[in-house]
């Protein structure tokens, strides 16, 4: 097939892949809570909307002091679309941002930007109270403030249903042990791409959380303390997005371009692989079958990180593809791969 038929395939909008990865569509929306629509008010507001965008874009707390910022942050207006009030509760400033003006904005100061193509975490959430231990599951009122603080800090946040079973694997010590197998078993039903522990409790009017995420082979953990359960989880949640952050941000001239092979394409993974490559600016270059090769800048680190959610695994370096053979002909030796990096579905 000719490659501008794969293009307009993989083009129509009709067609998705179950891939466990979630595009945020709200990524540029940012609520920020507010006592009053005061002028003043509403301009701290849309200072802290600027940063906590900036945050969810890098993942760098340093990020917005960067001096290529100097005019955005003095004028935040210059990359707003709209804003508005949200009674709430709470009340809130809603702040959209441009998302071409922004990215623009941040690559000329040179710094590093996460997509809005995010790996799905489930969040395995222990409450210890008063009151007793309880597990938070979807559709609880207790999810409220962990669906608030998932969307504050641009991570698409899932939760199990917390029925009797899932109760009996969610134990403090399996939430806080380091292996996570109990957890993951219990887990595969939703099919997310990272698993978050969290303990959290309450002791003098002080609440603090011990949490977990395991991400393919890779473990993060730390504590953190918050005034309240909502700061809590957005303690959580941040220090979440701060450690992932790097293993997906792609830096403006920090790679060079590479060529990137895919096989087993079709339809349906067209649309898919063309989400997952926008950060690279994926570009694709030819077709063979069901082979494409794609021009790409960005590590083979962050490439692996990428196409590791929609669990594309990769051929190794002396892999060769197989070719058809026809009976009594000479098989012709497989040409060299003129890509630097070579994944399969």
């Amino acid at each position: 097939m000719r490659l501008y038929k794969f293009l307009f395939m993989g083009c129509l909008s009709l067609v998705s892949l179950a891939s466990h990865a979630e595009t945020l569509n709200n990524l540029y929306q940012v609520r920020e809570p507010v006592s009053s629509q005061a002028p003043g008010e509403r301009d701290q507001a849309t200072q802290r909307a600027l940063e906590t965008l900036v945050l969810r874009l890098t993942g760098d707390s340093k990020a917005l002091q960067n001096p290529g910022l100097a005019a955005i942050r003095k004028d935040p207006q210059q990359i707003i679309s709209q804003y508005g009030y949200d009674a709430g509760p709470p009340e809130s400033l809603q702040v959209d941002f441009d998302p071409a003006s922004t990215d623009r904005a941040l690559r000329q100061a040179g710094l590093s930007l996460w997509g809005s193509n995010r790996p799905s975490i489930l969040g395995w959430w222990l409450t210890d109270s008063s009151e007793g231990s309880s597990l938070v599951g979807d559709g609880q009122a207790s999810a409220t403030p962990l669906r608030r603080a998932a969307l504050h800090r641009g991570l698409p946040l899932r939760l199990p249903l917390a029925d009797l079973n899932e109760q009996i694997v969610a134990t403090a010590p399996n939430l806080e042990g380091s292996d996570p197998a109990p957890l993951r078993a219990a887990s595969e039903r939703y099919g997310a791409d990272a698993l978050l522990a969290v303990h959290a409790s309450e002791e003098g009017g002080q609440w603090q959380a011990q949490w977990r995420l395991w991400l393919g082979d890779q473990k993060e953990q730390g504590s953190v303390q918050g005034a309240d359960v909502p700061a809590l989880a957005d303690a959580v949640l941040l220090a979440v997005s701060q450690r992932l952050a790097p293993r997906f941000v792609v830096k403006p001239g920090a790679s060079s371009e590479q060529l990137l092979e895919v096989q087993g394409m079709n339809l349906e993974r067209y649309a898919a692989l063309g989400r997952l490559l926008e950060p690279f600016g994926g570009r694709l270059q030819s077709v063979d079958g069901d082979r494409s090769v794609y021009r790409v800048s960005g590590s083979a680190e962050q490439l692996r990180a990428q196409l590791s959610l929609a669990r594309l695994q990769e051929v190794p370096a002396g892999a060769a593809p197989v070719q058809p053979t026809v009976e009594g002909a000479t098989p012709a030796p497989a040409p060299a791969p003129a890509a630097q990096l070579r994944f399969r579905w």
